[in-house]
């Protein structure tokens, strides 16, 4: 069986190879894929590995011997799942990797807005310490998550890790109901009831028809002016102009985001251009713990090895 990994870069280095390099008798590696590169790399391939390489209709096409697509990552919309399935050619994502990297991610964002930490750092960077009255300083209000309450829209398996941290934390947890749902399921509040009684707010769905710019301006009008919205799950379920205008106008009073529509940004983002002071963003790392991605690397493996068993029953399409 021959297998190539067209993005290998992608998960980063420091990891143990072993079990995937097992899983396939012939391996070709290559740190990232242009698309100019692509239909030369898969011509005589049975397995594919990627994380984000688009894997569309033609290059499907390209690639007659292609058995098995495995990603390594939960999103597959990268792939051409209908072309896939007509040649029925098994689509298989990792589930459950990152778990613990996003929820403590979640609350790390959650406790720089309580303790306000990264601007007391900067602040001693700049010597206001060394020039303080007294022993400490005040100058940016610590809050305390204790007490507060946590919205959670997407109550899957991340949402439910970070309602579990939050827990801990004396944090009171409510979660949405899907927008626009006919029925309020048990344990669950309306969305609009969720935004507007919720001190921070996390996003965890995944990103549809029916999610995509989900947080507009509406929405965020209906939140506290004392609120904080963060997102891990993905960019364009944000309005991000809108949300620009919230942060700089108080609509609410912070916005923490680990993802964009567009990524990397190299043409640019309104988020990065006009980046708020009450605005912090991280590089889609929220995922990247070293724990996380050896589980994904090794989730691909044994995913391989079920497949050349007989077993590709965790597929997607």
């Amino acid at each position: 069986m021959r297998a190539c990994f067209l993005d290998a870069g992608s998960v980063g280095d420091r990891l143990d190879w072993s079990r995937l390099e097992a899983a396939a008798d012939e391996w070709r590696w290559y740190h990232t894929t242009r698309p100019e590169e692509l239909y030369e790399r898969i011509a005589d391939v049975d397995v594919i590995v990627v994380n984000k390489v688009v894997i569309d209709r033609k290059a499907i096409e390209a690639a007659p011997d292609l058995k098995l697509i495995c990603l390594t990552a939960t999103g597959y919309n990268n792939i051409d799942i209908e072309a896939a399935a007509e040649r029925g050619i098994p689509v298989i994502n990792v589930t459950g990797y990152a778990t613990a990297a996003v929820s403590q991610h979640v609350l790390a964002l959650m406790l720089a807005f309580a303790t306000r930490w990264h601007d007391y750092d900067a602040a001693v960077a700049r010597g206001e310490w060394q020039r303080a009255e007294f022993f400490c300083m005040h100058d940016y209000p610590i809050e305390e998550l204790d007490g507060a309450t946590l919205g959670i829209v997407g109550y899957g398996e991340l949402g439910a890790a970070v309602a579990r941290l939050a827990e801990a934390f004396g944090m009171r947890v409510i979660v949405a109901e899907r927008p626009g749902a006919e029925r309020v399921r048990e344990a669950r509040m309306p969305f609009e009831d969720v935004l507007a009684a919720s001190d921070f707010l996390t996003l965890h769905c995944p990103l549809t028809e029916h999610t995509r710019g989900l947080i507009d301006a509406a929405a965020l009008a209906r939140m506290k002016d004392t609120a904080v919205l963060i997102n891990t799950a993905r960019g364009g379920v944000i309005e991000s102009r809108d949300l620009i205008d919230a942060l700089e106008n108080g609509v609410i009073a912070g916005a923490a985001v680990d993802v964009l529509d567009h990524e990397p940004p190299r043409d640019g983002h309104p988020l990065l251009e006009h980046k708020p002071a009450n605005l912090i963003i991280t590089p889609h790392t929220a995922w990247a713990s070293r724990a996380a991605r050896q589980r994904s690397i090794d989730g691909v493996a044994a995913h391989i090895a079920a497949f050349r068993s007989g077993d590709d029953s965790a597929r997607v399409n």
